[in-house]
């Protein structure tokens, strides 16, 4: 695990809501590829379950990270595409239950119009610092 700092509010920057508005460190970049809810087999997980999916695409997240020598503690920034912001609440449940809330990552929220095939609510693209 690297040495990041996280600030949740620089001056004149209102606080975000569960996040940090900026994550500093030194490391080996590891970036991963957006996560939607699929299994090993590449099945949809979850049809119509925001939080089942939201669980599945942190797992899937977990594993890539991984992979890479990373852990949810080496991310410094969360990207969420949602096809329905009131899916949010269930995001952040599957997310806080995988990160430090106290030092969270930095975070951006989107909503779009549709992901790459039907079923599927929400992706997550992660970036992570990782001491060399």
């Amino acid at each position: 695990m690297g040495v990041l700092e996280h600030v949740v509010a620089p001056d004149g920057v209102a606080a975000g809501r569960g996040y940090s508005q900026v994550v500093t460190g030194q490391g080996r970049l590891v970036v991963v590829s957006g996560q939607i809810a699929q299994d090993e087999h590449g099945a949809l997980v979850g049809p119509g379950d925001p939080a089942a999916q939201a669980r599945q695409v942190f797992e899937n997240l977990r594993r890539c990270l991984a992979h890479a020598g990373a852990g949810f503690a080496d991310v410094v920034k969360l990207t969420f595409f949602v096809l329905d912001v009131a899916d949010l609440p269930a995001v952040r449940a599957a997310r806080d239950a995988v990160i430090d809330t106290t030092h969270p990552p930095a975070s951006t929220a989107i909503q779009v119009a549709a992901l790459f095939a039907p079923g599927y609510l929400l992706e997550v693209e992660a970036w992570a610092l990782v001491s060399d």
